[in-house]
């Protein structure tokens, strides 16, 4: 299967396309593949009440990846044993995720900034850190939603498309992401709250 990565995706290695699940013979197929599974953690994490409570758990973070790409992918949930194009050095996401976790807490607990802003800061240190070897994004976007949803709020709506494939949205939000690696995080959350 060839696979044609968009700006800012991480590329998949040959040994991580050995633990494709499901006979797939497209990258279009794969894609649609992946979103089915995505919607149905989705559905499942919105009718999760332990979830809810576990969010801001490695555990809770660990088993989201897991059901967001489980029926694809036999690394889903579990750590990035190599360094990408994209996030820390792997050997570090033992220490940073946990730590990302407690600042999230705090966050929250102590109501730093508006909920959005913390949505956004959460789904961008998530990104930064890069704990798998794909589905990054997504599942950063993913949780960021459910903390907004968990406490009553509305979603955010992400540029209002998909940011999976190539598109002139995708490259702004990789856009966005790179400025707030910067300390600038206006434009992505405005680019979070856009349609």
């Amino acid at each position: 299967m060839k696979i044609e990565y968009p700006p800012g995706a991480t590329p998949l290695e040959p040994e991580d396309l050995l633990e494709l699940i499901p006979t797939i013979a497209t990258h279009a197929q794969l894609n649609e593949f992946e979103a089915q599974n995505i919607l149905e953690a989705e559905q499942w994490a919105r009718g999760n009440s332990r979830l809810a409570g576990e969010l801001f758990s490695v555990s809770g973070l660990l088993q989201l990846h897991r059901r967001m790409f489980g029926s694809t992918w036999g690394w889903a949930g579990r750590y990035r044993t190599r360094d990408t194009n994209i996030g820390i050095d792997f050997r570090q996401i033992p220490q940073k995720l946990p730590a990302l976790c407690g600042d999230a807490h705090y966050w929250v607990t102590n109501q730093t900034s508006p909920w959005p802003e913390i949505a956004v800061r959460l789904h961008h240190r998530l990104v930064q850190i890069h704990p798998f070897v794909n589905g990054n994004g997504r599942h950063a976007r993913l949780v960021a939603d459910l903390l907004l949803e968990f406490n009553g709020r509305s979603r955010l709506t992400w540029g209002g498309r998909s940011l999976v494939e190539k598109s002139e949205r995708r490259t702004e939000y990789i856009d966005t992401l790179q400025e707030a690696d910067s300390g600038r995080i206006q434009r992505l959350l405005q680019f979070a709250e856009s349609e």
